[in-house]
């Protein structure tokens, strides 16, 4: 976020804080140089490669999960089995015989075999069910292999399968991801019901001046439909009166999104916080690292946090998932993405490019490319697809590693302005915009820099908020389909679950735009039955002529059973 960035500014984290961000000198006094650090293209094949990968359904895995009639694959082992051209982790030659041909996975662990099925070649999230009573709960992760074969040959995956005691007294709450969809799975705040999805909105928000001084505030945020807050740490509000902000959050039902932003390599406070944390019932998951690759925090440092992390949260510290998830943000566009990612179960990403000049450093003087300078937002063009393809390119990575199923993305839209690099704030609209188009580009998690902001912000991120219930039974659901698309800048994603569809859609012009129902696949109706509105941030349906209207950066999201 912001608060390492003025850090840097000001000149008192360091000597390479002071120079470099984003491994780019960015002080008139240095030259250009090339930053290093940028994710690896995979090189081609002329033939086709399997990229062969195994994960469990669920982590972690508790005692007394199941499957049932309603989700009959809670319990199982999904099969990616993608064919590529390109050489990406895992790739290994296929031969491929004619017809609809599948693989057959027998899934091991320990040696023994724990189950086996017959899985469509590029298919992906192909589910082999099996049963908990095979394996025992423990701390360390088991070790998985998943051996694949086709027509004489044989394909491996290896992976890790975290089965976890039941929640000891220690710990006040469990936050599960369903892999099927990149989700978190929590009880409610008070630690009573079921599992359910959970779709984390919010905002990274100020204490010392803000939550510390009134109580009543995480109620508010709670009516005004967010369901998470992430406290900024580094302020002077006390122990005890930060407890009774987390108090006051659980009291509303808010779920708490910790920060160790300032002190995440430092191993004994660590300790100290999570000890103190982890017995919270509204505790959602842990935060690490505040944009590392923009302070070239050390390699291998989210990683060394990660490992402690979890084994005071459950788990044993090398490798298998505890209790709860771990975050991180990254700032920069492509910087050793893969180390610092490498530390993390969601990485967020933070593109601020509304209302600053990204060519051109306002506050160094200095140009800003590929090779030099900082503007606030790396390597952006200053429009609203700089969130999109960052998205995009996060999710490209993750695949290229062999890491799309076990990590998820979150987005960061920007809250804030009229300071440093960035000289206005977004408007409430434009707030919305860069909210969705992080949802239909894979966010499964909305945290904007930051709160307090302005009324404008607030308003229409609270509009968001309270529409995002009867959205993310398809957002979130294993059972969606799921596509997205771009008509004349104006952004959409549809996910289909059995005869309804939900439209989200974001307008990223500055004048207002039509879009057709032909043109997103959907029926022409000619009137609005069976057609119902969930969001209204600019958008609106003309059902006579069978389009969306979108006002100037106007977004909205209509649920279809036609």
């Amino acid at each position: 976020m912001l608060w390492f960035k003025v850090l840097a500014l000001v000149g008192l984290s360091g000597e390479s804080l002071a120079q470099t961000w984003c491994g780019k000198h960015y002080m008139s006094t240095s030259s250009p140089s090339e930053p290093g650090g940028e994710f690896p293209v995979p090189k081609t094949s002329s033939s086709p490669l399997l990229a062969l990968r195994c994960a469990q359904a669920i982590r972690p895995y508790l005692p007394g999960d199941s499957n049932g009639d309603s989700d009959p694959t809670a319990v199982s082992i999904l099969i990616d089995a993608p064919v590529t051209f390109s050489r990406i982790a895992n790739a290994a030659a296929i031969t491929i015989p004619s017809g609809s041909p599948s693989l057959e996975v027998t899934v091991t662990v320990n040696g023994k075999t724990l189950t086996t099925g017959s899985v469509p070649l590029n298919s992906t999230k192909h589910a082999l069910p099996f049963s908990l009573s095979s394996l025992s709960a423990r701390t360390a992760a088991y070790n998985m292999t998943c051996t694949a074969t086709l027509s004489g040959q044989t394909f491996k995956a290896t992976g890790s399968l975290t089965y976890l005691p039941a929640k000891p007294s220690g710990i006040g709450s469990v936050t599960k991801m369903d892999l099927r969809t990149g989700a978190l799975l929590a009880k409610p705040v008070d630690g009573n019901g079921d599992f359910a999805p959970v779709f984390p909105i919010g905002f990274y928000t100020q204490v010392d001046q803000y939550l510390a001084r009134d109580l009543t505030i995480p109620a508010t945020l709670a009516k005004q439909g967010f369901t998470v807050v992430h406290p900024v740490p580094g302020g002077t509000t006390d122990q005890a009166t930060l407890d009774r902000v987390y108090d006051a959050m659980q009291e509303a039902g808010l779920y708490l999104m910790y920060d160790m932003r300032g002190t995440y390599q430092d191993s004994a406070s660590v300790t100290s916080q999570v000890n103190h944390v982890k017995s919270r019932t509204n505790l959602l998951l842990w935060y690490t690292a505040d944009e590392p690759d923009g302070t070239t925090d050390p390699l291998d440092a989210t990683v060394k946090a990660s490992n402690l992390i979890t084994s005071l949260d459950g788990a044993d510290g090398i490798g298998g998932a505890g209790y709860h998830p771990v975050s991180l943000v990254l700032n920069c566009q492509d910087y050793f993405f893969s180390s610092y990612t490498e530390g993390c179960d969601i990485v967020m990403q933070d593109t601020y490019m509304v209302g600053n000049n990204v060519t051109f450093s306002t506050v160094w003087g200095t140009p800003c490319t590929t090779d030099y300078g900082d503007c606030g937002c790396d390597n952006c063009h200053g429009r609203f697809e700089d969130i999109s393809d960052r998205m995009d390119q996060f999710a490209e990575r993750l695949f290229d590693n062999g890491w799309d199923r076990t990590k998820a993305v979150w987005t960061v839209p920007q809250g804030f302005g009229n300071e440093t690099y960035w000289k206005r704030y977004p408007t409430g609209k434009e707030f919305v915009v860069e909210s969705v188009l992080g949802i239909n580009h894979g966010a499964l998690g909305v945290v904007s820099w930051d709160d307090p902001t302005t009324d404008d912000i607030k308003a229409s991120a609270s509009t968001l908020a309270l529409s995002m219930p009867k959205m993310t039974p398809f957002i979130l659901s294993p059972k969606a389909s799921f596509r997205q698309i771009t008509i004349n800048r104006v952004d959409f994603g549809l996910w289909t679950v059995g005869s309804k569809t939900l439209v989200l859609g974001a307008n990223m012009n500055n004048a207002s735009t039509n879009i057709t129902l032909s043109q997103l696949g959907l029926p022409a109706t000619g009137s609005s039955s069976g057609i119902s509105q969930v969001l209204n941030s600019g958008a609106t349906l003309d059902a006579a002529r069978n389009h969306l209207v979108f006002t100037a950066t106007g977004s909205g999201a209509w649920i279809f059973n036609v």
